[in-house]
């Protein structure tokens, strides 16, 4: 049988209500190239919903592979010690589910080229 794919989107958080709207484009943007995938928006802290409960929500709505892409620019600390942690511990709830966890995406290429353009007005 083959994988149900899901994907987290895992950003730090805000208070502010507007913070999230980018994040969530990104999810609707992903669920409109591949309708099949599963998209789920977490949140390390401030505002809900948790890892737990983005991963809880894929997993209930048949995810058995969960993709965690951080929308962070680097490696700071968050995503070189929490994230992993948390991981880790959705491996343990979850030990039917497949997760990877993708790398920061400012450390990704195109990610770094699109930055730079848009610095310089293009």
């Amino acid at each position: 049988m083959a994988a149900i794919a899901g994907i987290v989107l895992f950003a730090h958080g805000s208070r502010d209500e507007r913070w999230r709207l980018p994040v969530e484009a990104v999810a609707r943007r992903v669920q409109a190239l591949d309708p099949s995938v599963r998209v789920a928006c977490a949140y390390l802290e401030l505002v809900a919903p948790d890892l737990r409960e983005a991963t809880a929500s894929l997993t209930a709505g048949g995810a058995t592979a969960i993709r965690i892409v951080p929308l962070f620019l680097g490696m700071g600390r968050h995503a070189r010690e929490d994230l992993p942690h948390l991981v880790d511990e959705m491996r343990s709830l979850y030990p039917n589910v497949a997760f990877s966890l993708a790398r920061a995406v400012g450390e990704e290429p195109d990610v770094i080229e699109l930055l730079a353009l848009k610095a310089l007005g293009r």
